[in-house]
């Protein structure tokens, strides 16, 4: 219990003491604005990346259903197998799907062509 009040005292002094220069570079609302759409521009290629790694091992782990209700039917439903290659095959479209959505709905400006560029 004072280990909880300890460390709850330490981060409030903390806050107290740098807390002004997490946001001491924020002048107004938009410059928030453009600090988290660059940070999400940033994170797009990680989203990729995750979605491709996603999509093979879901597409994997329907082809193991598939060859799990071949071998023994009771075990492993066929839905099983058809839902998990469709979800891998979503998750291995999902990056072209939002490069092509974000240029349709935002144009060619420089936002959309810099969320392209990474992947998204």
């Amino acid at each position: 219990m004072l280990n909880k009040k300890l460390i709850g005292l330490l981060s409030a002094g903390v806050l107290l003491i740098w807390g002004h220069e997490a946001f001491a570079a924020a002048q107004g609302l938009s410059d928030i604005v453009g600090n988290v759409r660059d940070n999400i521009i940033t994170l797009a290629p990680l989203l990729t990346i995750i979605s491709y790694i996603s999509g093979v091992a879901f597409a994997i782990a329907g082809i193991v259903k598939f060859k799990t209700h071949k071998d023994n039917p009771q075990q492993a439903t066929l839905s099983q197998a058809i839902v998990y290659v469709a979800v891998g095959a979503a998750l291995l479209f999902l990056p072209t799907i939002m490069q092509s959505a974000g240029t349709t709905v935002f144009g060619g400006d420089k936002t959309s062509a810099a969320a392209g560029e990474t992947g998204l």
